[in-house]
């Protein structure tokens, strides 16, 4: 009933940007905290960065200052715009949302899913 449907990602060249969305539909009540992780290639899927509900935000030391995460709470949509992007950015990239649901009078709070998005930096 719920879903988070991911766009914006592709082939870029070392230095470029790119912008990910990410926007959750279905039975939401509301949106608690958001964000992005990445897994590259025979490696475990490690996260970017996170905001709350409330704007706060948090970035690894690794995309610092090139990342930047954002949400519109009106479209239940997170993005990241990716900046000076490096060959070692290259990896899927999956949102996830911790949304609180209403489905026939229960309501649920837990995190979904992203279907994942190819990011591939290369020249």
């Amino acid at each position: 009933q719920v879903q988070l449907v991911e766009s914006g990602g592709g082939l870029v060249q070392p230095g470029g940007s790119l912008r990910l969305s990410c926007a959750a539909s279905g039975s939401i009540l509301s949106i608690n905290g958001m964000g992005w992780y990445r897994q590259a290639p025979g490696k475990e899927r490690e996260l970017v960065a996170s905001i709350t509900g409330g704007g706060s935000t948090n970035y690894v030391d690794f995309v610092k200052g090139r990342f930047t995460i954002s949400r519109d709470n009106a479209k239940n949509t997170v993005y990241l715009q990716m900046n000076s992007l490096k060959p070692e950015d290259t990896a899927v990239y999956y949102c996830y949302a911790v949304i609180k649901t209403l489905i026939v009078e229960t309501i649920d709070t837990r995190p979904y899913w992203g279907q994942g998005t190819q990011v591939t930096v290369s020249s």
